[in-house]
């Protein structure tokens, strides 16, 4: 089996280990998982994997590709949320608002899983040629804040917190707050620590603190969207500083995702709760989830037409660009959360609707879109084989 397939197997493992721990009858009564220690601990690592991402960023490809990038990023989320929105207010009976409540959260593609596989592609040089790894990286911090965004704005409507275009404005100042704090920071840390002090044990300390630092920050201030962006940012302009001299930096950041990795595949799978599904509308639910993905792969593979790949390459761009976990899992119970304070019975019932189909959707495309990349990649992407390889050296693994 090849490195890929194998991490990638490894991963749904993980989730699959969460989700036995939440609903095994006698396991989940002996383990205790505290609700804020796991988002905690899920922020940690998510800004972890976002700061190798940034770092793996290939500057070349993403100015080749911005136009591509803005296309994947707006096109199948808008698309999907809009479907879903209409499939849900048809077989589910919701509301319009609450269709598209649904359908932002069904849209936003999961960092937590395309990203790790894209950085495992990029390593082993699977479409690294064509700059697929950091479209697809770049590209889905931009779709996990305009689902945000719209999931919030949707939000206030129903519950008429807000006006609508502060919501939408609020969209827009993650965007530009999140660039500009990430540029700040990032110049920052090519500036400081001076060559004189040891630079990589302190660069790696400051990148990994100002990251998560801005991750948990922007949760803190209701700007989650951009914490996200800002760690992206900050990363690659920190690389882009350091030039050769990042490889050391890099290689560290990859020993500590290789102990948060476990962390945030299980306390994601463990945020799936079995008996949270409601049985009425299960079905329905996954007729919903099912059509919003098959329309969202059709639009990315026409998305991607321009932008120079070949059949195989669109296919895969389509195939990673479906799981779902990360922010299903963060979001998908805030609907449910603000009817109970409501105390209204048809908005429970609607904010129920709303968990139900988040859950299916990590049940269906998180573990089927980790095997999809990892068994795909290796075989619709065309290898770009480093000089060392062909020396008979082993690929660096900070790559």
């Amino acid at each position: 089996i090849m490195p890929v397939q194998t991490c990638v197997c490894v991963r749904v493992g993980m989730l699959l280990a969460g989700l036995l721990l939440r609903n095994v009858p006698y396991i989940t009564d002996a383990i205790f998982i505290d609700t804020h220690w796991s988002a905690a601990l899920r922020n940690i690592a998510l800004s972890i994997i976002l700061t190798r991402a940034g770092l793996g960023l290939n500057p070349e490809a993403l100015s080749r590709l911005k136009a591509v990038c803005v296309r994947v990023a707006v096109g199948p989320c808008m698309v999907e949320a809009c479907i879903g929105a209409v499939v849900s207010h048809f077989l589910l009976g919701l509301p319009w608002v609450w269709g598209f409540i649904l359908g932002f959260v069904l849209a936003a593609v999961s960092p937590a899983v395309v990203f790790p596989s894209m950085l495992l592609l990029q390593r082993e040089g699977y479409g690294v040629e064509k700059g697929i790894p950091t479209l697809l990286i770049a590209a889905g911090s931009f779709d996990v804040i305009l689902a945000i965004t719209g999931f919030s704005t949707c939000l206030g409507i129903a519950f008429s917190t807000g006006s609508t275009w502060m919501n939408i404005l609020k969209g827009l100042l993650e965007v530009v707050g999140g660039i500009v704090a990430g540029m700040i920071l990032g110049m920052f840390l090519y500036c400081f620590p001076s060559n004189d002090q040891d630079l990589v044990l302190r660069r790696t300390l400051m990148l990994l603190g100002l990251s998560i630092f801005s991750v948990f920050t922007c949760n803190v201030i209701g700007f989650a969207g951009a914490g996200s962006l800002c760690t992206l940012v900050l990363a690659f302009l920190a690389a882009l500083g350091w030039k050769t001299e990042k490889a050391p930096v890099a290689e560290i950041v990859g020993r500590s995702w290789d102990v948060f990795q476990p962390l945030l595949f299980g306390l994601i799978g463990a945020e799936i709760t079995i008996k949270a599904l409601s049985p009425s509308t299960v079905g329905l639910g996954m007729a919903c989830i099912l059509i919003g993905l098959v329309i969202r792969l059709l639009v990315t593979f026409l998305l991607v037409h321009y932008g120079g790949f070949n059949l195989k390459e669109k296919l895969f761009i389509s195939v990673a660009w479906l799981p779902k976990a990360t922010v299903q899992a963060a979001i998908g119970s805030k609907a449910l959360d603000m009817a109970r304070e409501e105390g209204d019975e048809a908005l429970i019932k609607f904010g129920l609707d709303v968990l139900t189909l988040a859950v299916l959707a990590i049940l269906i495309t998180a573990p089927v879109g980790a095997l999809g990349i990892g068994l795909a990649g290796p075989r619709l992407l065309a290898r770009q084989v480093k000089a060392e390889e062909t020396e008979g050296e082993a690929t660096p693994s900070y790559l």
